[in-house]
């Protein structure tokens, strides 16, 4: 099944792991706007940066945005070969175990049989709750181990206030999330096509089964069509789904696309404005709106950072070449930003390893880094690299080895100890010299003491 893969953030994320951090809301330009509900989220979501934050890391009930996770470990289950599209299923007799009268339905029957496809239809165009337990028990066998499979899942996108208690979202104290980590498995479902396709239709058709007349039926997300709400249609809008019960709220997670941008919004716990009628004050409809186009009328992608421009200059030794080399970031850093910030209030920390280096430097050489911040929000770190070579002289490094050799306190004991023993040496040397001469003069005194003529026994004159 193909995905859709932004290779602009996964070719910076090796680079850039350090950048992708969240920027509160009171760093980024947000001041004066809010969101009327409890909790909102507006991102930038081809690279993953927050753009606007009301308490977004609240526990909130999510609804029937469940369905999108749901959908997520379907289409993934597809992707591992498990499942296909357009196999076809037959209802059990259980799926319903769990469901209430009342809550969003197609009136699937126990033995009626759709594609996987036409489920995930009826699952997050019409939000059937009887298509999430049926797909549920189709993946894992039972409606306890699919939700079972929906924490880990969970815990794998790095939600950390979750805790799924069903397939549909229908309300249970023990089944919530947060609006950030709504954002981050419907940023995993919108990777595959089959989703995005799904999510992005207005209305749909599914032909008859062995137990049901053709279907009809319309987007419950009124950013995509004003069939079955008039009035919130959004230029741009490419999903994503609806959730509304009396304890969540009305809810929607959000996602469009103008000029390359790519925008993912939550609004969780919105009310509809009081006397309204029609299609009117439906707000989770109208906040969305409202926060999508603060998203893309006040942002844009700004270079934060030139690796060009040279930051510093560390001292260099043990060169005749040069005396210092400049550093410089060792890549380009951008943001989703203000458009109206000012980049010059953007603080530059800078960090050098050490205050002179010996060369010799290579070009690219890490010698120290920057971290960029404005007004509390930190921006990430960068590497800071030498500008350019500087060799080292061998003569310098001679001097400079010497030199380092005789600054330890072992070397000196060592040469200490070595000139008392020439010293010794020399010494006993002269010593045993002066002994020899001194030997040498007592015998030549007792062999020439005597100056008389010899006489022999016998001899006569």
């Amino acid at each position: 099944m193909k995905k859709y893969r932004f290779s602009a953030l996964f070719a910076c994320a090796a680079v850039f792991a350090s950048l992708l951090l969240a920027v509160p809301a009171s760093a980024s330009g947000a001041e004066g706007f809010s969101v009327d509900a409890r909790h909102a989220l507006l991102m930038d979501a081809e690279h993953d940066e927050v753009l606007y934050e009301q308490d977004a890391d609240a526990r909130a009930y999510p609804a029937s945005i469940t369905k999108v996770m749901t959908a997520l470990l379907v289409l993934e289950a597809v992707d591992r070969g498990e499942l296909s599209l357009d196999q076809v299923i037959t209802a059990s007799s259980t799926y319903d175990a769990d469901l209430t009268p009342d809550g969003s339905t197609q009136n699937i029957q126990p033995g009626e049989q759709l594609t996987v496809h036409q489920l995930l239809q009826c699952l997050l165009i019409a939000s059937a709750n009887e298509a999430a337990n049926i797909l549920a028990e189709t993946v894992a066998g039972d409606l306890e181990s699919f939700v079972a499979l929906m924490n880990q899942r969970a815990a794998e996108l790095g939600c950390t206030g979750t805790h799924f208690a069903n397939a549909h979202g229908l309300h249970n104290d023990n089944h919530y999330t947060t609006a950030h980590d709504i954002y981050r498995f419907v940023r995993a479902a919108m990777e595959y096509d089959a989703f995005r396709e799904i999510v992005s239709t207005a209305d749909c058709y599914i032909d008859a089964t062995n137990l049901s007349e053709q279907r009809h039926f319309f987007n419950t997300n009124g950013l995509l069509s004003s069939l079955r709400y008039s009035g919130y249609v959004y230029s741009g809008a490419i999903g994503v789904k609806t959730g509304n019960t009396d304890e969540a709220g009305l809810c929607l997670a959000a996602a469009a696309e103008r000029d390359g941008v790519y925008l993912i919004s939550v609004v969780l716990g919105a009310q509809r404005t009081p006397g309204a009628t029609g299609s009117e004050g439906f707000n989770q409809f109208s906040e969305s709106i409202r926060l999508l186009d603060y998203g893309f009328d006040n942002f844009t992608r700004r270079a934060i950072l030139d690796p060009l421009l040279p930051l510093e200059e560390v001292t260099v030794t043990l060169s005749k070449e040069a005396e210092s080399v400049m550093v410089r970031p060792a890549d380009t850093v951008e943001r989703t930003l203000p458009s109206d910030l000012d980049l010059s209030l953007i603080q530059q920390d800078i960090t050098l390893y050490a205050d002179t280096v010996e060369a010799p430097v290579e070009e690219g050489q890490v010698l120290g880094k920057v971290t960029l911040s404005y007004n509390g929000a930190d921006y990430g770190t960068v590497d800071l690299v030498a500008t350019n070579s500087v060799s080292r002289d061998p003569l310098l490094y001679r001097l400079h080895q010497l030199d380092e050799f005789f600054s330890h306190a072992w070397a000196k004991i060592l040469v200490a100890v070595v000139l008392v023993l020439i010293a010794l040496v020399i010494l006993r040397f002269t010593l045993f010299s002066r002994r020899r001469r001194y030997g040498a003069a007592r015998y030549s005194g007792r062999g020439a003491h005597y100056s008389g003529r010899r006489r022999f026994p016998g001899r006569r004159r």
